[in-house]
């Protein structure tokens, strides 16, 4: 039903109800049929199933199946014990994480009034919001929020913020005459909606919808029904776990091959076959993903970016769009006077929001407005024509009205003036509050003896046509045509610039009437002059948006404010050009239509959420990983589509805020970009401890399959492999992880979508060093072997492969730069983890209750000199190669 299109009467009779109310038994039969007034939650998965769906991998998998054989046809419970530790605490970290993230209808509930004032059998009563039933007539007035979808039926002097259903920066004026055609929700100027606020004024209306059938609850159901997509770092794990996966069972069949072949019979091969499965899978690389993107969320969060859900740390880095929402976002959310017009004379106003700071300027001079006359009463009539009150605690101010009047009561503050002394030297004795129909407010103050004058703000052409006078000079001149003209003129100029411009002027009364009309008013007043104001851009937000391009990140700024509005402040904040759609525009346009147009828009005006739900989606269909930020509850549903959602924290909305998965502690855009900033380091980051992972991991494989193919013992057994993966590469891998940046990430355009973590260039270099590692360990293996006895010589193999990860950690550090250059102690975290490993190693080789877990056995001087002189030659090749083509092994990068 189009509410809207209907009369009062009209919308009364199709609801059944009437200016009474409604009687308490038929609301109750009502409750009944329709149900309470509140959003419903949608089933949420049980705990148990949570934790089930983490070993949902196929690296899971086969870690299961390899502690299975090792307990029950190895008899090793030992090493199955550490193998199902290793499990189950990567699950139980991803347990924790996903539980943590499903909350946004819970903010949802608390946007909804838990009281309401109804009319029931003519009788004023106050119920539970959750009560109301459509045909209720509710009352409304300044300060209450909506608790329903309602048509009004009365509204006097009514204004509504539906900032966070619309995005508009100014209260609402509402009205009740019917509206013809379609109309957006931020156009429905005669209706109210659930959770919104009354600014000013009351109203009546007649309940219309409730619950999940309001439009709050429509939002409600879209967050519900979007299903996050998987982030870029989400799928290169799961698509570098199916790859690990694959590769690990064609080895084992080749290792099965190689070895029936060679003699070995099927039992003893089952039982190589598992420990290489060990020896393939990086069991450390699910922790070492979670806890450098811990990490990198606790450098975030000193950024002024909380990071709520993990993934998010990497995908900023990945991000190719920022669907920013304008108002609190990319503006102050407050609005300021920047200009006053007081012929021929043009006034600029320094200072931004309601902070009573800033200077007066004419021709870039500062000027005395203590000696400016027309300035002063031009200020003087902003201050007195007024409602709002501006509130300050400490040096903070809050801004209690419209934000207009807010505007040019700070600007009357700037100037010196006291507004609760004004107030007194000049009581109101009347006034004509603002209305649609009058568009203008009046007020009427005592002047000499029993003089008085009536103080006048409202619409240019309104307060203009009803002008006789201009004051010029501090006197009442005529307001020739020629002068009208040129006040038209300056109204368009200010208005081309985004400023909401206003008239202001004043009316000699010969006395002091009781009650002010219309008829005083029109055709005797002195035009003062005019005031623009605008909800201007941050000044960080101009430099975030350079920052953006020189990232190769585009700017899209979606907003419910005009269209004018929004390409003014568009090219203010330096937006590449680009064409401007409005919501109605947009809602024309069929899907492959707007994906066509899409990368052309840098401008969406007069929107509503589903718009910002198909504008991400068609970015995304086109490739971009898209971030998109907001504060209001209109962006929670697009928050949750686009592949990173990004939150105002201070004016954000409880549904934005758990709807996203980045909130900014400061709302300041700027700190997208540190964000980003970051984000591009960390996935480096993963990248360098993803190399080391593998690179071991691949080096003790071909340490196996050369030995099965020479026919020898295995060098490491699978429990020491467990070691070096879990133990010695975990305290090397998260210092890589705090790896510092090594250049301005910023100057480099965005990786491509597709680019993975592992790329062909990181696969080869991998190959490269693990055969170095297994090349040195076998030979010095197979050397020692028939010298020591198995066990020392496994031990020598055992701490070879170690100390080759000492060394290896300081090469992964960099693919193509120097270690010299980047400076030995470039990076204290990783060398401490290298020292904690030597000496871990000690206690595994020389600590009897370890030399019996870990089948090792105490190893001479001149044991650790051969290791030492093998090991470190995999970091003097890498630094030879590093000098000599240092970009060999970056295809794909």
């Amino acid at each position: 039903m189009k509410w809207h299109n209907l009369s009062t009467e009209e919308a009364l009779g199709k609801l059944n109800s009437s200016r009474s109310g409604l009687s308490e038994g038929e609301a109750q039969e009502r409750l009944q049929r329709y149900g309470p007034n509140e959003l419903k939650e949608k089933g949420k998965s049980p705990a148990i199933l949570v934790f089930l769906r983490q070993f949902a991998s196929p690296l899971i998998y086969i870690l299961l199946a390899a502690a299975l054989v090792e307990l029950v046809v190895m008899r090793k419970p030992t090493d199955a014990g550490v193998i199902l530790a290793v499990v189950f605490i990567n699950s139980i970290i991803g347990f924790v994480q996903e539980s943590r993230a499903e909350r946004a209808m819970e903010a949802l509930k608390r946007l909804t009034v838990p009281h309401a004032k109804v009319l029931r059998a003519g009788s004023t009563v106050k119920i539970e919001a959750n009560h109301l039933v459509p045909g209720d007539i509710i009352l409304l007035e300044a300060g209450d929020k909506i608790p329903a979808d309602a048509r009004l039926i009365e509204a006097a002097n009514l204004s509504v913020d539906e900032s966070i259903l619309t995005g508009e920066s100014v209260p609402v004026e509402k009205y009740t005459n019917a509206i013809d055609g379609e109309a957006i929700v931020a156009d429905m100027g005669n209706m109210v909606h659930t959770g919104c606020a009354v600014v000013n004024g009351r109203g009546v209306a007649v309940v219309t919808t409730t619950g999940m059938n309001t439009e709050i609850g429509k939002i409600t159901a879209q967050v519900q029904d979007v299903k996050p997509p998987p982030t870029p770092l989400q799928r290169n794990v799961s698509r570098l776990g199916r790859y690990i996966g694959i590769l690990v069972l064609g080895i084992l069949a080749i290792l099965i091959v190689i070895g029936l072949a060679k003699g070995y019979s099927f039992d003893d091969m089952f039982a190589l076959s598992v420990a290489a499965a060990v020896s393939a899978i990086p069991e450390g690389l699910p922790v070492m993903v979670t806890v450098v993107l811990a990490l990198g969320m606790r450098r975030m969060a000193r950024r002024n970016a909380l990071i709520r859900k993990l993934t998010a740390v990497e995908t900023m880095g990945a991000v190719t769009v920022i669907c920013s929402d304008k108002t609190g976002t990319l503006t102050e959310s407050e609005m300021t006077l920047r200009q006053i017009y007081l012929s021929k004379r043009t006034i600029e106003l320094t200072g931004v929001g309601y902070r009573p700071e800033g200077e007066f300027l004419e021709n870039g001079n500062k000027i005395d407005v203590q000696k400016d006359e027309n300035l002063l009463l031009a200020l003087k009539i902003s201050a007195l024509c007024n409602d709002s009150t501006l509130k300050s605690e400490g040096d903070k101010y809050e801004l209690l009205g419209d934000p207009t009047e807010g505007a040019l009561l700070t600007a009357a503050l700037k100037a010196g003036f006291e507004h609760e002394t004004l107030q007194k030297e000049n009581p109101r004795l009347a006034e004509m509050p603002f209305s649609s129909e009058k568009r203008y407010m009046a007020t009427l103050h005592p002047c000499k003896d029993t003089m008085a004058v009536a103080y006048i703000k409202g619409s240019v052409d309104r307060v203009l046509a009803m002008s006789r006078k201009i004051l010029e000079n501090g006197a009442a001149q005529e307001l020739t045509p020629e002068k009208r003209e040129q006040i038209e003129k300056i109204n368009i100029d200010m208005a081309s610039k985004a400023l909401r411009v206003m008239a202001l002027a004043y009316a000699d009364c010969s006395g002091a009437p009781e009650k002010l009309s219309h008829e005083h008013l029109d055709g005797s007043l002195t035009l003062v002059g005019l005031v623009g104001m605008i909800d201007p851009p941050r000044a960080e937000a101009k430099k975030a948006v350079a920052d953006c391009k020189r990232a190769g990140i585009k700017v899209v700024m979606i907003t419910g404010d005009q269209k004018a509005t929004a390409v003014a402040i568009a090219e203010e904040l330096g937006l590449p050009p680009g064409d401007a759609l409005t919501g109605l525009e947009l809602a024309e346009l069929s899907d492959d239509e707007l994906k066509s147009r899409i990368e052309k828009i840098s401008v969406f005006a007069r929107v509503e959420p589903l718009h910002k739900l198909r504008i991400v989606d068609a970015l995304k269909s086109k490739g971009y990983t898209v971030a998109m930020t907001g504060d209001g509850v209109n962006d929670g549903p697009a928050l949750r589509s686009a592949d990173i959602g990004v939150a105002m924290g201070i004016k954000g909305t409880d549904v934005a805020r758990e709807a996203s998965d980045i909130v900014l502690t400061d709302d300041n855009f700027a700190s997208i970009v540190a964000a980003v900033e970051e984000g591009r380091v960390i996935f480096s980051n993963i990248r360098r401890s993803v190399f080391y992972l593998l690179s071991t991991s691949v080096g003790e494989l071909f340490t196996w399959l050369a030995a099965i193919v020479a026919g020898i013992p295995l060098p490491v057994v699978a429990v020491q492999i467990l070691w070096i993966n879990l133990v010695t590469d975990g305290v090397c891998t998260i210092p890589l992880g705090l790896e510092p940046k090594h250049r301005n990430v910023l100057e480099e355009p965005p990786r491509r979508p597709k680019a993975g973590i592992v790329y062909n260039g990181m696969l080869w270099r991998i190959a490269f060093i693990a055969l170095m590692m297994a090349m040195g360990t076998f030979f010095i293996f197979r050397w020692e072997l028939p010298r020591v006895g198995l066990d020392e010589a496994r031990t020598i193999a055992f701490s070879m492969l170690v100390a080759f990860q000492w060394f290896n950690a300081l090469n992964a550090r960099s693919d193509q730069q120097s270690l010299f250059k980047l400076g030995i102690f470039g990076n204290r975290f990783l060398l401490g983890g290298i020292l904690l490993a030597i000496a871990l190693q000690a206690v595994v080789i020389y600590a009897p209750p370890f030399q019996t877990l870990f089948h090792t056995v105490p190893l001479g001087l001149n044991d650790w000199g051969i290791v030492i002189l093998m090991a470190v030659g995999v970091l003097v090749i890498e630094e030879l190669r590093k000098l000599v083509a240092p970009r060999i092994f970056t295809r794909g990068k």
